[in-house]
């Protein structure tokens, strides 16, 4: 039997476990570490995290399936852009604890299909996204978005 994907990232933040969670909620911050998007997921299961291109289109209309502020945060995830591949919605898992005056934050990004090309986007996606949060929150700048053309440029070469 194969194992369906499953991406796991883990990562520890100067910052209050309420801080991290405004900041992976609320577009107006959302915005200044995500590369331009703007990420609304501040509502009660049920509701929609909804995420908007810089461009202003919307990228993402999911469901929120749990949401326990500020230690878990969990939604649908299945991109809206005509470029990306259309297969079925996919869940992104936030899990927050405090840990020695800061943020242990665990991202798990599962449920897809074997063979899922949304997978290996996000494997690009997340650590760079979530690198960039880490950074925003503990220095107040997010990581320069520019090495992404380039990475993307070789990424492209190699036929990923």
């Amino acid at each position: 039997m194969t194992e369906k994907p499953r991406f796991v990232y883990v990562t520890y933040i100067a910052a209050s476990p309420e801080k991290v969670w405004d900041a992976l909620t609320k577009p107006d911050i959302s915005e200044k570490y995500w590369f331009g998007y703007r990420v609304a997921a501040d509502g009660k299961p049920g509701d929609l995290m909804t995420a908007t291109s810089p461009a202003g289109s919307l990228s993402h209309r999911d469901p929120i399936i749990v949401s326990e502020p500020p230690r878990w945060l969990v939604y649908g995830w299945k991109p809206l852009e005509k470029d990306k591949p259309d297969e079925r919605p996919s869940r992104v898992t936030f899990e927050l604890a405090p840990f020695k005056g800061q943020t242990r934050l665990t991202v798990i990004h599962d449920e897809f299909d074997e063979g899922s090309k949304i997978f290996t986007m996000i494997s690009n996606g997340w650590p760079a996204v979530l690198s960039s949060l880490k950074t925003f929150l503990e220095t107040g700048r997010p990581v320069d978005p520019s090495w992404m053309d380039a990475a993307q440029s070789c990424a492209a070469e190699a036929g990923a």
